[in-house]
Formats: C-alpha cells, structure tokens, sequence
C-alpha cells in the first residue's frame, strides 16, 4: 500500500486495544497469576480510556493503523469501539483474536479503510510534517524475524506482545506499537522515524543475508 500524506495530515499506529476485554482489567480480570494487567476501577473506565486516548491524538482527517486485537466481548464490541473513534481512516491489521473481522461476519470489515493480515506499507510524507521524504513499514500483529525491505531501512511495526515501554524495542528497525509501550496512546510515525533513525539494519537471526542491501538486487 502507498500513502501520500495530505498537508497536515498525520499518521499514526497502535495495536492491542483489547476493548472490552474484562481480564485485562484488574477490577474484572478471572485470570491466574495475570502477566499484563490494566488497572482500572472498571471495564467502562478503561474502555473510556482507551477510546479519549486515542481521539485526543489522533483527527478526523489523520491516519490510524491498528495491528491487531481490536476488541473483546462479542461481536458489537467491534462497531461499539468503531463508532467512538472519531478518525475516519483505520487501517485493521488482523490479530489472532480479531475472527469476527477476518471471517468479515455481516460485513464488519467496511467499518474500516482496509483490513489486512500483512502489509508492505510506504509513506511519502513530503509537506505538512516535521520530517520529509519516505518511509516504508513492514505492518503485522506478530513479531517477525526477518522482513521484506529490511535492508533497505524497513521498519517492521507489530503488536501481540504487550511489552512496556523498556522492551518495546528489539534488535534493529524493530518496535511493537501495542499501546501497552505508550501508556495505551498510539505514536505518532515522527516519533517512530526519530526512534529508528540511527538503529542498525539487523535480523532476530544470527545470520540472515537480507541484511545486506546488494543481496536484494
């Protein structure tokens, strides 16, 4: 996919909102010995949160990819999170609890802009933002080893792991975006490109030849 930011125009990502998912929030949670916790007094209270978060960032008339995990609850929960979001654009990619979406159950998948497993994105965002020239993303819900462009500076973007802040950042052009590492706000892609600007070209495998950019030709 290719995207040519408008003027004033912003992109953003997040993943694993998890709305209205009652045991990943402390007050409601059944779960035992619980890794990730939200601690909410109630499941309104982190729903609400979770939908102010995003609508104080992110305009009407901005970019919003999402990378998986959209809701919880049942099959209303997806529209219910839909329609508080004021951003016109949501980019869906699929996470493994987002059935409803990907079997496109009554045609849920037209309350988004696009909905993918996997997607090869480039960005021009050439005027209106504080940094010109191009990106390109390698966009999934998991983690992955080894991505397309990697070499040539591709950032891979990704959800699924819950990492905080301090471990959202693997070995090189590497980042899970889940909003559980930004205090459960998406970031903004100048952020990401401040953050990747000068980490290396490097694989989670110890020797992968895509690493070097003349193996592409």
């Amino acid at each position: 996919m290719k995207l040519n930011l408008k003027k004033g125009q912003r992109l953003w990502f997040t993943s694993d909102t998890h709305y209205n998912h009652a045991n990943i929030c402390s007050s409601t949670t059944k779960w035992i010995n619980p890794v990730t916790l939200r601690d909410f007094k109630s499941l309104e209270h982190m729903n609400a949160h979770l939908v102010g978060n995003i609508n104080e960032l992110v305009g009407q008339d901005d970019i919003l990819f999402h990378l998986g995990d959209w809701s919880f609850g049942g099959f209303e929960q997806i529209q219910k999170f839909r329609d508080q979001i004021v951003c016109k654009n949501i980019h869906l990619i699929l996470g493994n609890h987002d059935h409803h979406i990907g079997n496109n159950k009554d045609s849920v998948q037209s309350l988004f802009s696009s909905v993918n497993k996997y997607l090869d994105l480039i960005v021009k965002y050439n005027v209106g933002t504080p940094l010109q020239g191009e990106a390109r993303f390698a966009l999934m819900h998991f983690p992955i080893a080894s991505w397309d462009n990697m070499a040539r500076g591709a950032i891979h973007l990704h959800g699924h792991v819950h990492f905080n802040s301090s471990m959202r950042l693997q070995e090189g052009k590497m980042m899970d975006v889940g909003c559980e590492g930004n205090n459960l706000y998406p970031i903004d892609m100048s952020e990401i490109l401040s953050i990747m600007r000068d980490r290396p070209v490097k694989s989670l495998f110890s020797k992968d030849h895509h690493e070097i950019v003349e193996n592409y030709k």
